[in-house]
């Protein structure tokens, strides 16, 4: 039997995994559904694109309305508006014909789709050190289960995506899509935790714009948040690529849609046992040779994967990635959660996002049209020697050293 007390953390892992395993679907479907026509990464880039640049301004404004409207009511409404937007791929088909969803359509779906899902990732990850505290739980445990969930769903999502594709087509692929929504927002309907209702309106700005501001300069007056912020900023728009562009270009050309869902798999099951393993790697390493580690590890397994080596070498390093990375966001979490105060914890989370999500779009401009030009090896280490770069420069930094001190 269920203990009543870890029902409202249960409830969120579980709305976790069903949201986070909808948008590991579109990972492998709006890629698929442009290659499937012409084949051009450039154009898939540009979905993956879409599917990005709304990210920066949608985070900012996710951790404000999470704090302002309140976490549960913000979890359901992102949920619900994320579902609609993936639910009109097919709609448009019945409606109008397959011709009609042409590039332009998928990465305005994309980037509807991408604005709500930071609001429903903000909310439910707010709700989270409550919810542990009526479990029982602490931070380091919850935070670790939690990102083990969220890379569970990038491992089923994922998987599910391109045998689905492989069966009923990238369309209908949709229709599960809106359903992990849908039963997202009935699991968060269902909770009840402290912190989870109604905002003390007392401790809130007057508007918007302040409140963003506010967030802004919380985070950037906290030396290890700053340093933070930017470490991941430059790491993701490295790494992004590699999984919407190049891995999509290089088994489409292949006309193997179930690799694809393979090697996404093993990015996620790395991270799966990377993340569960942090509340015990955490006795034996400290959070700064943690990150340290990920970070140079990323820059040497992407430089070997770009040689293009056979599949199970490449699902080999792809689960080595996934696995130095998976403790990252529990450190993440837990700096942001004992460094922000509970009115402010939704604008510090999305200032922190949208930081990370600056750099994709970026990333994914130079990507596609350099994959086309010169290849995927040649775009590969592109990407995975600055990531080197970072790694070395990471040595030096001594706001790292924030990480293992305890919080005020």
């Amino acid at each position: 039997m269920v203990n009543s007390r870890r029902v409202p953390l249960l409830l969120i892992l579980s709305a976790t995994l069903l949201a986070g395993a909808g948008n590991g679907i579109t990972i492998v479907a709006f890629p698929w559904l442009v290659l499937q026509r012409n084949g051009s990464a450039v154009e898939a880039s540009l979905v993956a694109m879409a599917g990005t640049l709304p990210l920066l301004a949608a985070t900012l404004l996710a951790g404000t309305a999470v704090d302002y409207l309140g976490r549960r009511v913000v979890s359901m409404l992102a949920d619900l508006l994320s579902g609609l937007s993936v639910m009109a791929v097919p709609v448009i088909a019945l409606v109008f014909g397959v011709e009609a969803i042409d590039v332009a359509v998928l990465a305005g779906l994309a980037a509807l789709g991408s604005f709500f899902d930071p609001a429903g990732m903000t909310a439910r990850e707010t709700m989270l050190p409550e919810a542990a505290a009526r479990a029982g739980w602490t931070l380091d445990h919850a935070n670790s289960v939690y990102e083990a969930v969220f890379n569970l769903a990038y491992i089923v999502g994922p998987g599910i995506g391109g045998l689905l594709i492989a069966t009923l087509g990238g369309v209908n692929t949709m229709w599960v899509t809106a359903g992990a929504f849908g039963l997202s927002i009935v699991a968060i309907s269902a909770l009840r935790v402290e912190g989870a209702g109604r905002p003390d309106r007392t401790k809130l700005p007057d508007g918007v714009w302040s409140g963003i501001v506010e967030g802004l300069r919380f985070v950037w007056n906290n030396k290890v948040l700053r340093t933070l912020a930017f470490v991941d900023l430059t790491v993701t728009g490295l790494y992004m690529p590699m999984e919407s562009v190049l891995f999509p270009k290089y088994f489409t050309d292949r006309d193997e849609p179930a690799q694809l869902g393979w090697v996404l798999m093993a990015l996620a099951m790395g991270g799966l046992v990377g993340a569960l393993s942090y509340a015990v790697l955490s006795r034996h390493l400290k959070r700064r040779t943690t990150m340290l580690i990920a970070v140079l590890t990323l820059g040497v397994a992407m430089t070997v994967i770009a040689f293009l080596p056979p599949l199970p070498l490449i699902l080999a390093l792809c689960a080595v990635v996934g696995f130095v990375y998976g403790p990252i966001a529990p450190i993440y979490n837990y700096v942001m959660q004992t460094r922000a105060p509970a009115h402010l914890r939704g604008r510090v989370v999305g200032v922190m996002g949208s930081l990370a999500y600056a750099a994709g779009p970026l990333g994914l401009i130079v990507a596609g049209p350099l994959a086309d030009a010169a290849g995927l090896r040649t775009t590969f280490l592109a990407l995975s020697l600055p990531m080197l770069v970072i790694g070395l420069l990471a040595l030096g930094l001594k706001s790292l050293r924030e990480l293992d001190r305890t919080p005020d």
